[in-house]
């Protein structure tokens, strides 16, 4: 160790780590007084003076002028409420079935809409009925430990708008 005291309160910056700010307005000898690097008039020389990235002066701009192309994924994305076996087992009794309107009921899930993956994180120690949309490999195995079951639901398949039957498959004449 050297002669001098390490700790917190002896803590020196590298040098170039801190500069100094650049002081504008300091008069004409500082290089940077009077419009303090601004220009002359403008929009810009203006205190609260710019706009925004990708603005055109009011002309419609690029990104909107150019064509979109491409698929876009995030219209197809399912999204999953995840909740761990341990909160399973901290608002469930023994023998009891979980699904989507019993995890509303206790407040695991906003919306009874919700896709819903059970995960492993936790013990369980309890029987539980589980029919929720996807469930862990680590969940699935400690819920059967526990002499619970699980059952998947099936993704429900939203209608197509401009798809009719025909009236002979409605079983109309």
């Amino acid at each position: 160790m050297s002669d001098e005291i390490q700790g917190l309160h002896n803590l020196v910056a590298v040098r170039g780590a801190r500069k100094r700010i650049k002081r504008v307005g300091r008069g004409e000898g500082s290089g940077i007084g009077k419009t303090s690097g601004r220009g002359m008039k403008g929009q810009k020389a203006r205190k609260s003076g710019g706009v925004r990235p990708g603005f055109e002066g009011g002309q419609l701009p690029l990104a909107i002028r150019l064509p979109k192309r491409g698929f876009k994924n995030y219209l197809f994305k399912k999204t999953y409420t995840p909740i761990n076996i341990g909160r399973l087992a901290e608002r469930f009794e023994d023998g009891e079935t979980v699904n989507i309107a019993s995890l509303l009921e206790r407040g695991l899930v906003s919306k009874t809409s919700a896709r819903v993956k059970i995960l492993g994180e936790g013990d369980i120690g309890k029987k539980l009925n589980i029919e929720v949309h996807k469930v862990s490999a680590s969940a699935r195995s400690k819920i059967e430990a526990a002499g619970g079951t699980v059952s998947t639901l099936e993704p429900t398949e939203k209608v197509k708008r401009g798809k009719y039957k025909k009236k002979s498959e409605r079983g109309e004449g």
